[in-house]
């Protein structure tokens, strides 16, 4: 897990770096007398949604993602395993259905091209399924951590909460 990771990150930071780049490209192109170029913006949204989907399975591992966490102050340790094993299942069967739907569109898609780079549409979901398929296969190890070695105390900021 530690590898893919650090692909992941890398991945998604030249994402970021791209758009960051583009975006000061796209700012001195209105300074400059010469036309702009559009493929600036079109490849800056394009990396955003890269970015966006390379960053999912990174934040299922750190338990960063956006989650209502009320179950954690229930004491019971079987009650809070048991709603995380299943919403990670849920997560990783959503994930299923993420990867299924990439796959359709890369091999519908490719026909297709991006107005300003030309850039075949499968392009756009190939690497947007990297993500998709991390997040399946975190999900599921993240659902067998906490059936076999349960859920970690909740804490805030660093101090540990009583539930009991």
């Amino acid at each position: 897990m530690r590898v893919l990771t650090r692909v992941e990150l890398v991945l998604a930071t030249a994402a970021l770096l791209i758009i960051f780049v583009l975006v000061l490209l796209q700012a001195g192109q209105r300074y400059l007398p010469i036309d702009g170029w559009p493929w600036t913006g079109e490849l800056a949204r394009f990396s955003l949604v890269w970015l966006t989907f390379l960053v999912a399975g990174v934040l299922v591992t750190t338990d960063s993602h956006i989650s209502i966490e009320m179950i954690d102050m229930v004491p019971g340790d079987r009650l809070r395993r048991l709603v995380r094993v299943v919403s990670c299942l849920i997560v990783a069967a959503i994930g299923v259905g993420l990867c299924a739907e990439a796959w359709e569109l890369m091999q519908t898609q490719g026909i297709l091209k991006s107005p300003a780079m030309r850039m075949p549409m499968s392009w756009l979901y190939g690497i947007s399924i990297i993500g998709f398929v991390s997040v399946v296969v975190r999900s599921l190890v993240a659902a067998l951590t906490y059936a076999v070695l349960g859920v970690p105390e909740p804490t805030i900021d660093g101090l540990e909460l009583a539930t009991e």
